[in-house]
């Protein structure tokens, strides 16, 4: 299908533009002269950032646990109320088709479509908007955890992690608690600002862009994203304007980055000097201080709390999951599940996530095909189930349900820790120094601007600023 979709996209939004493609013979001459090498090496790279990432999140929770219920707080069942209102069979298999195919399809046709329309500058810009938006997320993804909303609220329906092959998919590839923010909002919102940044830095408006069709494209599926998260039971409504910041903050440093990367001004570092390169060390690092400070503070704060956490919360006849990753033969995890409800027993089922497919229907769990799936156990009120899960190299869950009884609690609350045997601090905090340095650079950055009377969205290195007062050059 993507073979047959992208020559058909490009084809389409390049009606308008026919002398600026690149014929099918240059293909290879353009692809080398313009180093779009780097471009597909970029991708493996962030594949391979994303499952380092993935590998830290589960044994980093015992230590970090999560901020659920203070997004909850905040905006309360409003999600649950907005499923409700939109619930429909033909909706929910539209939208799980495109949350999932045209998302990871945008991000890669939108990348092909600048290149085979010669705008290299685009091309680069789109490419590394993937690739960084999504370290920028990292330490949030790692130190301030955030469930899902349909593993939080009560009655509301996992529609697409609960069904079928997606079900699969999705445990094997994402924890399923790095809902705050959205990549499904940050990485588009950050092509549409990267698209405005560049066109208005040129003098022109987006309407008279030869690539405002794509731009419209872009758009409207940015916005059906964003309809998408909250419908499936997937993201907060905070996450939008969260993943709208962080898009921002990317789309800021890659537009004042690329210039010097593709030497439109130089060699990369020409104007760079050990006085510029320390103050750059001393603002930027102070702001990475800062933002580290307040990853800190958020564990410590959760270590200090870990007997008050609750994991999830469950309606009458809910069900959920907790995903145990795979891990090497010579580890196990050892499992804690708490039942905190005053009356009611909590039922848990431990299988294989391959093997959970048969009770994985249409945004809900079959309970009475789940129990003989797995290992089945009970836990009584306020009790402890521990389990010692031993199984190498396999994804299990530990699906959780909360059966209805006669003078039952509204809710249960339960509590999983799980521990790894492995302290990953470390490692966390290795891969969010770059997201902590472009946050620096992009806020240094823009000061400097605003102190030269410069525009925010003027992107020539600062060495080339002709400064009104003749001041030393920054770099």
């Amino acid at each position: 299908m993507i073979l047959v979709l992208t020559p058909i996209i490009c084809w389409y939004f390049t009606r308008q533009q026919t002398e600026y493609r690149i014929p099918w013979r240059k293909w290879a001459e353009e692809f080398h002269n313009k180093r779009y090498y780097l471009h597909a090496m970029g991708y493996v790279v962030i594949i391979r950032w994303k499952s380092i990432t993935d590998k830290l999140n589960e044994p980093m929770k015992l230590r970090t646990g999560h901020w659920t219920s203070w997004i909850h707080g905040i905006e309360g069942n409003f999600t649950k109320w907005f499923q409700d209102v939109f619930r429909n069979d033909v909706l929910t298999e539209f939208l799980n088709f495109h949350y999932l195919f045209v998302y990871l399809f945008l991000i890669y046709v939108t990348t092909v479509y600048f290149a085979y329309s010669g705008d290299r500058d685009m091309t680069d810009k789109v490419t590394l908007n993937y690739l960084l938006i999504y370290a920028i997320a990292v330490p949030y993804y790692l130190f301030f955890n955030v469930e899902v909303t349909s593993s939080w609220i009560p009655g509301m329906d996992a529609l697409l992690y609960q069904d079928g092959w997606y079900t699969v998919f999705y445990a094997l590839h994402d924890p399923l608690d790095n809902a705050v923010p959205s990549l499904h909002v940050a990485i588009p919102f950050g092509i549409l600002m990267l698209n405005y940044l560049h066109v208005r830095e040129q003098g022109g408006t987006l309407r008279e862009w030869r690539h405002w069709r794509y731009h419209r494209f872009i758009l409207l599926n940015t916005m059906l994203f964003m309809f998408t998260i909250l419908y499936l039971g997937i993201h907060w409504f905070v996450d939008i304007p969260l993943g709208m910041l962080v898009g921002s903050i990317g789309a800021l440093f890659i537009h004042h980055f690329q210039p010097r990367l593709r030497n439109d001004y130089g060699p990369v570092f020409k104007g760079i000097t050990k006085e510029k390169m320390r103050r750059h060390i001393v603002v930027e690092g102070i702001v990475m201080l800062m933002l580290l400070t307040v990853m800190m503070m958020g564990v410590n704060y959760q270590e200090e709390t870990i007997d008050d956490r609750v994991s999830y919360r469950l309606g009458e006849d809910d069900s959920t999951f907790e995903i145990i990753q795979k891990f090497s033969p010579d580890d196990y995890v050892l499992s804690n599940i708490s039942n905190l409800n005053e009356v009611a027993s909590l039922e848990i089922v431990v299988v294989m996530v391959e093997s959970s497919i048969p009770a994985m229907d249409q945004g809900s769990i079959d309970w009475e095909i789940m129990k003989t799936l797995g290992q089945h156990y009970t836990v009584a009120p306020q009790t402890t189930l521990a389990l010692n899960i031993t199984s190498p190299h396999i994804y299990h869950f530990i699906v959780m349900h909360y059966p209805t009884i006669e003078g039952g609690e509204a809710t249960m609350d339960v509590r999983v820790i799980n521990d790894y045997g492995q302290d990953k601090m470390g490692q966390a905090m290795f891969l969010s120094l770059p997201s902590l340095w472009m946050t620096g650079f992009v806020v240094y950055r823009l000061y400097r601007l605003k102190k030269e009377g410069r525009s925010w969205i003027d992107s020539t290195p600062s060495y080339v600023w002709a400064s009104s007062r003749g001041a030393t050059e920054e770099a």
